[in-house]
């Protein structure tokens, strides 16, 4: 278990993880820093607990977001798969015609 020292608007947090994980906390970090930054630039200086929470909304925004962009993206793909359907019905009922006007 490692212990990670991250600087969040400037104050050190010690967080445990993972060994194999130090590099990404420490990247997930700088981001969560970036957006409180980005806050304090848009509105002024926040206390710190409320920072968090705004930080933490405009990710789980996001978050929401994109799993509502991957729900359209199965949507479309299952759409995708009922036309692929759809034109192979088609071209079988088609071939059937051809084969019937071959006969006659």
């Amino acid at each position: 278990m490692a212990i990670v020292n991250v600087s969040i608007q400037g104050r050190l947090h010690e967080i445990a993880c993972a060994d194999s994980q130090v590099m990404r906390v420490q990247e997930l970090a700088a981001e969560v820093d970036r957006r409180a930054g980005d806050i304090v630039h848009q509105v002024g200086p926040v206390a710190d607990a409320r920072l968090l929470v705004m930080v933490a909304l405009m990710l789980a925004d996001e978050v929401a977001e994109a799993r509502a962009e991957s729900a359209r993206m199965s949507d479309a793909a299952a759409g995708d798969a009922a036309l692929a359907e759809g034109i192979e019905r088609l071209a079988e009922r088609l071939e059937g015609i051809a084969e019937r006007l071959e006969r006659a």
